[in-house]
């Protein structure tokens, strides 16, 4: 997929699956195993800033990274890394996302025409 710029919505998104994630300590923070949950920040290229995000740990030991807001160019294969503070707490290879905000937006904008429709049946125009 070729989008048609560099900031196009196409480019971003706000979630992503990982894979097993490698742990530093060796098994998940405790805060992510007792609530299924834990906010924290990633980064998926060396040099990037830190981006807030939400962790919902899977059975399987994969997370969903939910990002507070959407980021460009995430990419399956590269690995989304995990941050509480200055300590790095694991990593792990991002295998899929969530839709892009491009496709959420047509879709939304898609509600929103089939909602005019409703109404235009409803009232009719005088």
């Amino acid at each position: 997929f070729k989008a048609p710029s560099r900031d196009h919505p196409a480019l971003y998104r706000d979630l992503l699956r990982t894979n097993r994630v490698h742990w530093i300590a060796e098994e998940p923070p405790p805060e992510l195993v007792r609530e299924k949950m834990m906010e924290c920040h990633f980064r998926f290229r060396h040099q990037m800033a830190l981006v807030p995000c939400v962790l919902t740990l899977n059975q399987d030991g994969s997370v969903w990274v939910t990002l507070v807001k959407p980021a460009r160019a995430i990419t399956p294969g590269q690995f989304a890394v995990f941050y509480k503070g200055d300590e790095c707490l694991g990593s792990g290879k991002i295998l899929r996302m969530g839709p892009s905000v491009y496709t959420l937006q047509q879709g939304k904008n898609r509600e929103e025409s089939a909602k005019k429709e409703e109404v235009d049946k409803i009232e009719p125009a005088t």
